[in-house]
């Protein structure tokens, strides 16, 4: 059955062109190569969004080069090959792994056809409260009674699918979709940030920045002592005030997360301890980045993943 997509319009805030939306970095592992961004983005206005955790990516909507519908994953960005499903064919031809072509079809048949290109992330098949699309399980407040569950979070403006860019969705969708409100509130602020960002700043004027190659290990070492429950402390790393830095933004980023507020109507698991959530994203002019608390739900993933 093919749908109307119905736009609900929110308020709207100067948006910010990006790349392609597939992957977004935490704050602090923005700054490892020089790149201080973020700090500009947490004294700027910004769109804030609940990150839910779903599996896989969806990207949906009408090719502009030919009028068709599709659906497929990131990798309809693909540069070489791109794999684009206009058809239930395209997705078998293009994914050889069956559960992921059920996904497709159920989307290329149940997603609202619309003009514009989207991306969210799978939640599941309608007719249910409870999903565990990843290592979250949510409980949501009523049965979604639509062909598939998506939360869509970027869409994509361009003359080509790989010419276009990726902007925060501030649009409210419709029925099926998960998109709950999400704002920065002025209450819980712990550290005075302009303040934080002043001192951050000028650590980074005593700072030697990673090179791209230099950036990756290090993330791996950091990731392995979040991995392990261990406090990074930066004296036990080579480059040590580069890890203050990121410290110091890994601070306001949390001072930011505990300030995050709001109205998804959900319960949230990793195993059987609830959590409030994922965490969020933010997104305007200085860039896009996620605001995960790393020691709970980064730590379970990558446990997760080693065991």
């Amino acid at each position: 059955m093919i749908h109307t997509l119905a736009v609900s319009m929110q308020p709207q805030f100067t948006k910010v062109l990006n790349m392609k939306n597939l992957h977004i970095e935490h704050p602090e592992d923005s700054i490892l190569t020089g790149d201080l961004s973020v700090l500009d983005a947490f004294q700027s206005d910004n769109h804030f969004s609940v990150k839910i955790d779903g599996s896989p990516a969806i990207v949906w909507g009408t090719d502009p080069e030919n009028g068709k519908f599709f659906v497929g994953t990131k990798s309809v960005f693909n540069k070489r090959t791109p794999k684009i499903n206009y058809t239930a064919q395209d997705v078998c031809n293009n994914h050889p792994d069956f559960e992921l072509q059920s996904i497709l079809i159920r989307c290329l048949h149940c997603l609202p056809h619309t003009d514009r290109v989207f991306q969210g992330d799978f939640i599941g098949f309608g007719g249910y409260r409870d999903y565990k699309p990843n290592a979250i399980s949510y409980t949501l407040a009523e049965v979604q009674n639509t062909g598939v569950v998506v939360a869509p979070h970027t869409e994509y403006k361009g003359a080509t699918l790989k010419d276009m860019n990726a902007e925060p969705l501030t649009d409210k969708l419709g029925e099926g979709f998960i998109q709950p409100n999400a704002w920065l509130s002025d209450l819980g602020s712990d550290i005075d940030i302009d303040l934080a960002i002043a001192f951050a700043r000028q650590i980074a004027t005593m700072v030697d920045f990673a090179t791209p190659t230099e950036a990756k290990q290090l993330k791996q070492d950091l990731n392995a002592y979040i991995r392990d429950g261990d406090e990074v402390v930066a004296e036990e790393f080579a480059n040590y005030s580069l890890v203050r830095l990121w410290l110091l933004v890994k601070r306001i980023k949390t001072n930011f997360l505990y300030r995050m507020r709001d109205d998804f109507d959900a319960e949230c698991f990793i195993g059987n301890e609830y959590i409030s959530g994922e965490g969020y994203v933010m997104a305007g002019e200085h860039g896009t980045y996620k605001l995960v608390d790393r020691e709970v739900f980064s730590h379970y993933n990558f446990n997760i993943i080693r065991s």
